[in-house]
This record gives C-alpha cells, sequence and structure tokens, in this order.
C-alpha cells in the first residue's frame, strides 16, 4: 500500500469515526427526549386515571364499574 493510499485510508477512518460519534450523539439525545415524553405521557395517564375514578365516585358509578 502506498502512503497515499495509507493516507487515504486513515483520512477515511478519521470522518467515519466522527460520523459515527456524531451519530451517537444524536441518538442519545433523541434517546433522552423520547424517555422524557414517554414519562410525561405516563403521568399524565395517571392523572387522567385519578381524575376519572373521581368522577365516577361523585357520580354514584363506582359501584357500577367494579361490578362489571
Amino acid at each position: 500500500m502506498s502512503k497515499t493510499d495509507s493516507k487515504a485510508a486513515a483520512d477515511m477512518t478519521e470522518a467515519m469515526e466522527k460520523t459515527m460519534q456524531r451519530l451517537q450523539g444524536r441518538f442519545q439525545a433523541v434517546s433522552e427526549q423520547l424517555e422524557s415524553k414517554l414519562d410525561a405521557m405516563g403521568t399524565r395517564i395517571d392523572d387522567l386515571e385519578k381524575n376519572v375514578a373521581e368522577l365516577m365516585t361523585q357520580a354514584g358509578m363506582e359501584e357500577q364499574a367494579v361490578s362489571k
């Protein structure tokens, strides 16, 4: 392998490593955002379930829902 080929291979390797590092960083950021949004959605669902249960209790429907 000539020096030119060796230099080109080294440059290509360096470029690929930098690209992979950028992709890894972006993937990590997206993963963190997704996890945060899923946590928020879970909290909202929990709150919604509590609110529905409270409304059913207030409306006297709790016993009907349990018996079904």
